[in-house]
């Protein structure tokens, strides 16, 4: 192994705009539909959560992803002209064509990059920190700059209760950069899968080349997104949990020896499930689905982003990072700070 890669910087950004469970419920009651703050909180753990204005350019996927990006830049040092590589995680682009991570480029300033998007839903963060890894360990790349962002906004169906009161919109990023093999600030191990078995369990139907958004297609919100919820909370506490293990016995590094999990923000009785399952205190676990909801492929570098700043995750501790998402895609990840 001639490098190894490290999370050197984080950032994150919102939008203005809060959305809480007593908004959403007066809103399902333009159609009919009925729902309280207490139900939401004791079936996902989710207080409020941010909704962009994509009417303004501030708000839109790229323009989060470039705020998140600056401070991210900031914390590791360096300048947007010294970035070899954009990894864009996203299921919710600014534009079908181009890429987002070329709106991102021009937004910062990131010259010498080449850049990329991926779509693995929720799980596309660590996978692309695992990308970034592979790069660098190459020798390809020396500084990589990854971003997970979502406006998921503006594929809920306010017509499903059990789509509306789960997602918001965020951006997090992270910079990776090149070190020694043997560095103890490292990723030390990860772990990805998927089962394309399970892609209708959540799924946007149309706006693809397979299935062109017509008027009547519009009128059936096929346009948004579907979930057969049950059925993934049972598929996301095995997966989750499964991605964990493989990853720490990768690592060599036992539960008990870690100093903090971030999963993936999607419910707070799956997180607890998890955690559970893997040996680790809920006091141990990172949680920011309270005040923003599910935000996708940005849950976990927010996340990340918030207790690093905040002084809980600190230099040389160890953290768990694992996700799930549509697909199904799933990836777990361990580094040390």
């Amino acid at each position: 192994m001639g490098y190894a890669a490290r999370i050197t910087g984080t950032g994150s950004a919102f939008p203005e705009r809060r959305m809480t469970n007593d908004d959403v419920a007066r809103k399902l009651t333009e159609f009919g539909l009925e729902t309280s703050d207490q139900w939401i909180q004791e079936r996902t753990g989710i207080v409020e959560r941010r909704i962009s204005n994509v009417g303004n350019e501030a708000e839109r996927n790229s323009s989060l992803a470039a705020r998140a990006a600056i401070k991210a830049l900031e914390m590791a040092g360096r300048q947007a002209e010294e970035i070899d590589q954009i990894i864009y995680a996203t299921c919710s682009p600014d534009t079908p064509l181009p890429s987002t991570a070329c709106w991102l480029q021009q937004k910062i300033g990131a010259h010498r990059a080449w850049v990329m998007d991926i779509n693995a839903a929720c799980s596309g963060f660590i996978y692309g920190v695992v990308t970034a890894e592979q790069f660098i360990r190459s020798g390809h790349s020396r500084t990589v700059l990854v971003i997970g962002a979502e406006v998921l906004s503006h594929y809920i169906n306010w017509q499903d209760r059990t789509i509306c009161i789960l997602f918001g919109d965020g951006a997090g990023a992270a910079v990776v950069e090149r070190v020694a093999p043997r560095s103890r600030r490292r990723v030390l191990a990860s772990y990805l899968s998927s089962d394309g078995t399970l892609s209708e369990l959540l799924i946007v139907p149309a706006g693809g080349s397979a299935l062109e958004v017509t008027p009547e297609r519009y009128a059936q919100n096929l346009h948004k997104i579907r979930m057969s919820g049950r059925e993934i909370f049972k598929v996301a506490v095995r997966t989750l949990s499964e991605c964990a293990l493989r990853t720490l016995e990768q690592a060599r590094i036992p539960a008990v020896k870690l100093d903090w999990f971030v999963p993936h923000q999607a419910n707070l009785r799956i997180i607890e499930a998890v955690a559970n399952r893997i040996g680790m205190s809920m006091d141990q676990v990172i949680i920011n689905l309270d005040r923003y909801g599910n935000t996708s492929a940005a849950t976990i570098p927010t996340a990340l982003d918030e207790a690093i700043r905040d002084g809980r995750i600190k230099e040389g501790q160890t953290v768990l990072t694992d996700a799930f998402g549509a697909g199904l895609t799933a990836g777990a990840m361990v580094f040390r700070r």
